[in-house]
């Protein structure tokens, strides 16, 4: 997607490695931050985007999924297993740049600037709880707006309505893929919002509803068995399923690159 803000991502910024066929950007957090900042303060849009394993594997035959992460501005490597494979492969990413923790950065900088956020998503009783914690945890921030992420494709317009008169500087889609990709890729050229950032299911976290892994376990890339334990009976298959996959495309595709330098 070209949107006004590519005239201010500097070439270096656009840098990307190829991980499994999909470009991921070459950012370190601190230099995301200042893109982020930049483009709130010139009003100019900015679509983040983040991959980690599953998207990595999905996306090879969700098209819709592809297209939305292909046409966020910047992606970023929300995955340790991403960077591993990037750097086996020798073109290694600087760092996982994990989408809750984008969250939180940007949640204390429009605390500090006096950002207007709007989040979207989760079920209505959750959303009420994290607002009520931003309130608490973040009191400088002028809540724009809110609303929950149970709507069909006929609400979609009138969110979306909602959105843009909010006046936001950022906007957290926390949904589940691909719906939060397909809704930001429809209607983002409409919603005027600079910063735009899917995150999942991020907000259960902010509310209280699920803890998020040890940072012990978020080191050693294990934040997937963390979710496995508290939600096995809806995890265990898409993990089996979508690690499994990983491995064996990573294999390949080290494979491949052995024989490519070789030849």
């Amino acid at each position: 997607m070209i949107s006004p803000c590519n005239n201010i991502i500097s070439d270096e910024q656009k840098k990307t490695v190829d991980i499994l066929s999909l470009p991921v950007n070459s950012l370190t957090m601190e230099e995301l931050l200042l893109l982020t900042d930049r483009c709130i303060a010139c009003r100019d849009q900015l679509l983040l985007g983040v991959v980690n394993v599953a998207k990595l594997v999905n996306c090879r035959k969700d098209v819709e999924l592809r297209s939305s992460l292909m046409e966020a501005d910047i992606v970023l490597a929300d995955g340790l297993p991403i960077i591993w494979l990037s750097r086996i492969l020798g073109n290694p990413l600087p760092e996982r740049v994990a989408g809750i923790d984008v969250m939180y950065e940007l949640l204390k900088i429009a605390n500090k600037k006096l950002y207007r956020v709007y989040f979207l998503g989760a079920k209505s009783e959750v959303l009420q709880k994290m607002i009520r914690t931003i309130q608490q945890d973040y009191p400088g921030i002028p809540i724009a707006g809110y609303r929950d992420g149970y709507f069909d494709e006929s609400e979609e317009q009138m969110v979306a309505e909602d959105i843009e008169k909010s006046r936001a500087d950022i906007l957290f889609v926390g949904m589940s893929s691909p719906k939060k990709e397909n809704f930001l890729r429809n209607w983002l050229n409409y919603i005027h919002v600079p910063i735009c950032h899917g995150v999942g299911g991020s907000f259960d976290i902010l509310a209280g509803v699920t803890k998020r892994a040890p940072l012990w376990m978020q080191k050693c890339g294990l934040e997937w068995l963390y979710r496995l334990i508290q939600e096995p009976r809806r995890m265990w298959k898409r993990y089996l399923i979508c690690n499994t996959k990983f491995i064996i495309l990573s294999l390949r595709a080290i494979i491949q690159a052995k024989f490519s330098k070789s030849s």
